[in-house]
């Protein structure tokens, strides 16, 4: 620093930061000429490999855009301008006379290329960063690439490739930011393979409409217990329960429509019931309210908690044994050939049965004997349907003894994990956000399956079962009948034993 008189002087006005030039601007000119041709070749492609990436992802404005360009260009811009007005009215005439083929084979695609760009390409730096996905070493910034986006109206499909060193479960504690950002009312996290993720971006709910049973089916050889149709998947798909080789649990608040899935199956076995393939055996602890409402259809029923439905899950259990035993050095499983029918064991409320009966004795009795249908019982062709509403451990503590456990709308978050697995809720199982009004909604996680789906059981109606307790017995059944209430001088009783 010097000072002149009264005015400050820089000693070094001219010291500035040296540029740096990219390093291939000092490599001798003889060298540049020598690699040009390498250069060029690389630039050529490069250009070609994002020529190939745009046609990729938007063929549709591409094939449009060059369509347009050469009709302008060779018949005029009234030519053009007829040719457009033909192709809308061509497209609306289609919508509105075939809507279901319409979207499916027209809408998806321009849905797609639109949502793509303007939802997803323009913002995804932006969304990245701020979502903390984003990791930068050495001042270089390493970003999720975005891939594959297929929209199907109700939800969107992006495929995501991580940066090395991510993990899935960084994805799914963001996922709820990241349906904020997309403007999506949830996002689901789901790993393809290796390094590789797919956000489900859900807009809208597929299974707001309740979902009408089919007509009963004659073919009892077209039925499989291991796919029985009961309802439909949030992807259109028919759902399909298993039920040989294991065995079912259903948890749900009172209304959540379990039901309905109970019914659906049964709807679903009715030709195996009608020729004794299948034979039902239920217990009901509230009096029937659920399975008297078509009691024919049972080969026996309980509508208590006492000792008759005890003895009977003893019987059952018995039954298991006796089975395993003739089987034992001939079968590995059960099979129709056996000439044993398949017996599906329903307990609706199953905890009135193993946790809140009064009576000890019973109680203890009562889980043993479904401990030991649930743990011996499925190769032996004995599949329990159990329904209930507190999924607690000391409710029900096998759980783990159920290989197909359905989550329908619950109260808490927790009582998600506790009935899918640990982990399910960040993957997307939000089965506590399932709408009152939408009833027989549900989460359903399979044994082999890491995912859980959602899905709709059917819904059976009052007339539906007349239809179909009709279709078992042979006799017809209305419901006013039904509804004809006995007097107390009848002396009728609500709980029993049916044969």
């Amino acid at each position: 620093m010097s000072v002149h008189g009264s005015r400050w002087a820089d000693p070094a006005p001219l010291e500035i930061s040296r540029p740096r030039l990219p390093w291939w601007t000092l490599l001798p000119r003889w060298v540049k000429y020598l690699i040009a041709p390498f250069v060029f070749t690389w630039l050529v492609c490069w250009l070609l490999f994002q020529l190939g990436r745009v046609l990729w992802r938007y063929p549709l404005t591409v094939t449009v855009a060059v369509l347009v360009g050469w009709l302008q260009a060779t018949a005029g811009h009234w030519v053009l301008a007829f040719t457009l007005l033909a192709v809308v009215l061509v497209l609306a005439l289609w919508r509105w006379r075939h809507a279901s083929s319409f979207d499916r084979f027209v809408a998806p695609q321009p849905r797609t290329e639109f949502r793509r760009f303007s939802v997803y390409a323009c913002q995804w730096r932006t969304v990245m960063r701020l979502s903390d996905l984003v990791k930068t070493s050495r001042g270089k910034e390493y970003r999720p690439k975005l891939g594959r986006v297929r929209s199907e109206g109700w939800r969107d499909r992006v495929r995501v490739r991580m940066v090395k060193g991510q993990a899935p479960e960084q994805w799914e504690l963001r996922a709820s930011g990241l349906a904020h950002a997309f403007k999506a009312q949830s996002c689901r996290v789901r790993v393809r393979k290796p390094g590789r993720l797919e956000l489900d971006l859900v807009h809208r709910d597929p299974l707001v409409r309740p979902v009408p049973v089919p007509a009963l089916n004659d073919d009892a050889a077209s039925v499989d217990l291991k796919r029985v149709t009961v309802g439909r998947t949030e992807t259109g798909k028919p759902w399909r329960v298993r039920l040989l080789g294991t065995h079912l649990l259903t948890v749900g608040v009172s209304g959540a429509g379990k039901g309905s899935l109970l019914w659906s199956i049964v709807w679903a076995l009715a030709p195996l019931i009608r020729s004794g393939r299948v034979r039902l055996a239920g217990i009901d602890p509230k009096g029937g309210m659920e399975l008297g409402q078509a009691p024919e259809v049972f080969s026996r029923v309980v509508f208590d908690n006492g000792p008759d439905a005890v003895a009977l899950l003893e019987e059952i259990a018995a039954t298991v044994k006796e089975r395993a035993t003739r089987y034992r050095g001939r079968l590995r499983a059960w099979t129709p050939e056996t000439g044993d029918p398949f017996i599906l064991l329903v307990v609706d409320e199953l905890a009135d049965v193993i946790a809140y009966q009064t009576d000890k004795g019973l109680r203890e009795r009562a889980s043993r004997a479904v401990q030991a249908i649930t743990s011996q019982g499925r190769a032996p062709g004995v599949c329990v349907l159990g329904l209930l509403q507190d999924p607690r451990k000391e409710v029900i503590s096998f759980r783990h003894l159920f290989s197909t456990r359905i989550a329908m709308r619950l109260d808490e978050k927790a009582q998600v994990d506790m009935v899918l697995g640990d982990g399910v809720r960040e993957r997307g199982a939000t089965a506590h956000e399932i709408s009152e009004h939408t009833p027989g909604v549900g989460w359903a996680k399979e044994e082999g399956r890491r995912a859980p789906f959602r899905a709709r059981a059917f819904h059976v109606t009052d007339t539906d079962l007349d239809e179909l307790v009709t279709y078992v017995t042979g006799v017809p059944v209305h419901r006013a009948d039904v509804l004809a209430f006995p007097t107390p001088q009848d002396g009728s009783q609500s709980g029993g034993v049916a044969a």
